[in-house]
């Protein structure tokens, strides 16, 4: 009878799993997450976050259909810091020396014609349109015109410097300055403290408003601002859009986010995060400022008559930017400028920004968000 009792027992017990056998189960599930690697989780995430925004540009495009108007939704500490996690100096600064190694014959013509085809550039205004002669992407980028694929307007104070879209235009009412409509950044932090140090006839601002004040050096007259936005397709020179003298230049290295106008109206003062040069000097009627723009793939900023720059270097302080004079005892003007004239280049097209002072009657002629191109008016008296 005990045997029997004894036996049953232990057919019962055979059916629950033991301790140890649980305590197996849960060990390889641990062992199984710890093999998990961090780059798929990224993937994913990112993947998602990307799919997220996505959708959220397409929900605005529709509600713009119906002609609503959709506040800006501006992205978070979080997020730009996530965004300038991401190595875009690193990322240009190989792209720029891909785009130095030469292409075999055989290639340039396939490798061109993707790039024209995906980025819609019209060849035919090219100096050169034999897409052969371009030895590596780096030539093809910098492609010069045709002598009358880009008349200067001469009946205009102040031309489009390049090809591109605007992005926003205007007096400049206060010390925020809008980037895209509705998005703004801060005057000064985008060009930067004024300083005795500079050739300029203003000492420095105590305060935003005295900031924007004190640019504005003739009685009268008002600050205006244009943003011209070149997307990889457009012509990658910029020129002088009018006739002035360029007495100095301040360089901020900086991050190397993408400028196009989507991440405009999303990040609020992209443009005094991003690298840029910023040149500064006089025209017929007072301050005028010329930047250049930095961003993805875009860390070479060229300027003709600067040979000291040095844009996308390696290593870097935060905040800081550094100056140069052109006026020296034999120079004590400057560089002087004719509206028209080659003045630099991008590496694959990015943003211009014009701050100037000019009368109280000067009228822009433009929409936003039209093209324009170089040589085209911006604006006149």
């Amino acid at each position: 009878m005990a045997a029997a009792v004894g036996r049953r027992c232990l057919r019962l017990l055979s059916g629950v799993p033991s301790w140890r056998n649980t305590r197996k189960v849960h060990t390889a599930t641990a062992r199984t997450l710890f093999r998990l690697r961090p780059l798929p989780i990224l993937l994913a995430t990112g993947s998602g976050y990307v799919g997220y925004r996505q959708y959220e540009k397409y929900r605005e495009r529709e509600l713009e259909k119906l002609g609503l108007e959709i506040p800006p939704k501006l992205a978070g500490n979080w997020e730009v810091a996530l965004y300038k996690s991401v190595p875009t100096r690193l990322l240009s600064r190989a792209w720029g020396r891909l785009n130095q190694v030469e292409l075999p014959h055989w290639l340039r013509r396939p490798v061109y014609s993707l790039y024209i085809w995906t980025f819609g550039v019209n060849m035919k205004e090219a100096a050169v349109e034999d897409l052969h002669h371009y030895r590596n992407l780096s030539e093809f980028f910098r492609r010069k015109l045709k002598p009358q694929a880009r008349p200067v307007s001469g009946l205009h104070s102040v031309i489009s410097p390049s090809d591109g879209k605007i992005l926003n235009f205007g007096q400049v009412k206060n010390c925020e300055v809008e980037q895209v409509k509705g998005v703004t950044y801060s005057l000064e932090s985008f060009l930067g403290p004024r300083t005795y140090m500079e050739d300029l006839p203003f000492p420095p601002a105590s305060s935003c408003d005295s900031f924007r004040n004190q640019l504005v050096t003739r009685e009268g007259n008002e600050l205006y601002h244009c943003v011209i936005y070149l997307a990889p397709g457009d012509y990658h020179c910029f020129h002088s859009p009018t006739d002035w003298t360029v007495s100095h230049r301040r360089h901020f290295p900086g991050s190397l986010m993408s400028v196009n106008p989507g991440m405009a109206r999303w990040i609020k003062e992209l443009f005094c995060h991003n690298e840029r040069v910023v040149l500064t000097g006089d025209w017929k009627h007072g301050f005028f400022s010329l930047t250049a723009v930095g961003a993805t793939n875009v860390g070479s900023i060229r300027i003709y008559f600067d040979r000291d720059l040095h844009t996308n270097s390696p290593r870097y302080s935060k905040g800081s930017y550094n100056d140069f004079s052109f006026v020296t005892h034999t120079n004590k003007e400057g560089v002087p400028m004719r509206k028209g004239e080659h003045l630099g280049e991008f590496n694959l097209g990015s943003t211009i920004v014009l701050i100037f002072e000019a009368p109280k009657d000067f009228n822009f002629r433009l929409k936003a968000g039209q093209k324009i191109r170089f040589g085209e008016a911006l604006g006149s008296l």
